[in-house]
């Protein structure tokens, strides 16, 4: 009898961390592992990852981690997983150079013999031949994007990842389109296919519409310019700097991690770029000022970080670029979910320098994601006897439903999951949702594989909404007095400015709190620091209904003591 679970620890009803597991015959083969950023409200979290206490739990069970491409958001976590552990990591050339970044980066050791290259002619075999996975390759916005094919006996498990049928891509579509010949014919029990998008009715008509206006924009610059661009738009960045060497512009990448990639896509075959056309930029000063009129700018990074970057360059502290009047600004990124805000302020920070800016609309700046049609299009190819949508959110999925319908799949063949909910399929049928797995979000703070955890979130939480109240003296704990203080010190917290009485009441309280601990024999100095911060956070939240973080500093300071010691030491000295 086959039996076969899938579930997903991230990947579902979101955007990002994408990490999928597929349990044959009790043995673990895990389809991506990435990353998410975080939104504005998250303070000081760099990155988001899965719980993987399942997969630590189940060690042993892992065949391997089979990557799809080089995106952080199915690669970003693999040095989470992998980290002190023997798991194999297999990957196209490509994902496989930007892994050893990523790891390198992350300071995390690794065998270099785990990492096994794969192609879209790759078959790999597991338990005894009764799992064969095989690889095609498929067109993405990232050299080297590969679906994942699970070969079982009851059929295959075809996972896309991110794909489009753009005809303007370089991959080998004879190929892709004979592989998925194959996997038809030979029967497909489920697809597992991204829904990003699902509610995308645009075609991709508009490739030569892009260039002809690219090409406008660099062959009329009298003067420097800038685009904005994510650093997974290795295509875009290529269409940047053909046009921009053939005009005999120079080209300078701005953002640290895409100069890597773009150095790795150089190095690879991927991108075209001669070297006497990069500039070499140094640090602005009296004598250098990087404003070149035939200067192409690239400004890069992931999510917030171009409008970042341009904003330090609007406001002349960045240290390679200062935005003048006569720039022209491109903005080439559409703006991630939780960015908007971010995307709004920094056009409202380049127009206080300069007014040329031009930024393009959904018809030219298509997502790299499959639409509507192309997802029909690849039902209507594999003729999938299930469909699980993936990477997307809730509203993804049930837009994928509907696009399946139209081509006339039953909604009970779409199966819409959630992160942890485990689905079986026995002899060829689905037999509905078994189980659940503990998945969650860990938040990484940080180079540190720690998650920073609830309370702290809600402390930096409270710092930047109600700020912090500092409280400090010094107390000889022999005699039980207070020698200084109390003093009030505060930070993001408006009121105490306008309000001395509530500063007066915070120190009467802080007398109130001592003259209870310092009656008895010894100080219970950590009751003591408790008790304080308590009262006085009632105190606060009584009067203005706000609730600082409250910090007692309290500092044991035993004057004859310190006295003594300074005479010890000068009659040493002596």
């Amino acid at each position: 009898m086959g039996k076969v679970n899938f579930f997903a620890l991230g990947g579902i009803q979101e955007n990002g961390k994408n990490l999928y597991v597929v349990d044959i015959n009790d043995k673990l083969y895990i389809l991506d592992c990435g990353l998410k950023y975080p939104t504005s409200e998250l303070y000081g979290v760099d990155v988001i990852v899965n719980d993987i206490s399942y997969l630590e739990e189940n060690i042993d069970k892992i065949q391997g981690i089979f990557l799809s491409h080089a995106h952080d958001d199915h690669i970003g976590g693999v040095s989470h997983l992998i980290k002190g552990r023997n798991i194999k990591v297999y990957g196209s050339r490509f994902t496989l150079t930007i892994l050893k970044d990523i790891l390198d980066d992350d300071e995390i050791e690794y065998d270099s013999n785990n990492l096994i290259q794969v192609t879209s002619r790759s078959a790999l075999h597991f338990d005894d031949d009764k799992v064969i996975i095989r690889f095609f390759e498929v067109s993405h916005n990232i050299p080297e994007c590969l679906g994942i094919a699970i070969h079982t006996e009851d059929g295959y498990l075809i996972y896309t990842s991110n794909y489009n049928f753009d005809q303007n891509s370089r991959i080998d579509y004879s190929h892709m389109f004979k592989s998925l010949a194959v996997f038809a014919k030979e029967g497909v029990l489920a697809l597992f296919t991204e829904s990003l998008g699902a509610n995308n009715e645009q075609s991709r008509g508009t490739i030569l519409e892009f260039k002809l206006r690219l090409t406008n924009i660099i062959n009329q610059a009298k003067h420097r310019l800038l685009f904005s661009l994510f650093s997974s738009d290795i295509l875009r960045i290529q269409q940047i700097c053909n046009i921009a060497v053939e005009h005999g512009k120079k080209i300078a990448v701005i953002g640290r991690k895409t100069q890597k990639i773009v150095n790795q896509a150089i190095n690879l075959g991927y991108l075209n770029i001669p070297e006497n056309s990069f500039a070499n930029l140094r640090f602005i000063d009296e004598n250098n000022k990087n404003n070149d009129p035939d200067l192409v700018v690239l400004v890069t990074g992931e999510r917030h970080e171009p409008y970042f970057m341009l904003q330090r360059m609007a406001k002349g502290i960045d240290r390679l670029i200062h935005l003048e009047e006569t720039d022209e600004v491109i903005i080439l990124t559409n703006p991630y979910l939780g960015t908007e805000k971010m995307a709004a302020k920094t056009l409202d920070i380049i127009y206080h320098v300069t007014s040329k800016i031009k930024t393009f609309g959904q018809n030219l700046l298509l997502e790299s994601n499959a639409n509507r049609e192309e997802i029909k299009e690849m039902i209507n190819i594999l003729k999938p006897k299930y469909i699980v949508p993936v990477i997307g959110e809730y509203r993804h999925q049930y837009a994928l439903r509907i696009v399946a319908n139209c081509i006339g799949v039953k909604d009970d063949k779409v199966i819409i999951l959630d992160n942890g909910d485990v689905i079986s399929f026995e002899n060829g049928e689905y037999k509905g949702i078994v189980g659940d797995v503990p998945c969650a979000e860990v938040m990484i703070d940080g180079k540190a594989f720690k998650d920073v955890g609830d309370v702290v979130m809600r402390d930096r939480e409270l710092l930047a909404s109600d700020g912090v109240i500092l409280i400090s003296a010094n107390i000889n704990p022999r005699t039980k007095t207070i020698i200084v203080g109390p003093e009030v010190v505060t930070k993001g917290f408006t009121y105490t400015n306008t309000n001395e009485d509530l500063i007066n009441k915070v120190k009467q309280t802080f007398f109130l709190v001592s003259s209870k601990f310092l009656i008895s024999k010894f100080i219970n100095w950590s009751e003591f620091k408790n008790t304080l911060k308590n009262e006085v956070s009632h105190l606060i939240y009584k009067e203005i209904k706000r609730s600082p973080i409250i910090i007692p500093v309290l500092i044991s300071t035993d004057i004859d003591a310190i006295k003594k010691s300074q005479a010890q030491a000068q009659l040493l000295a002596k």
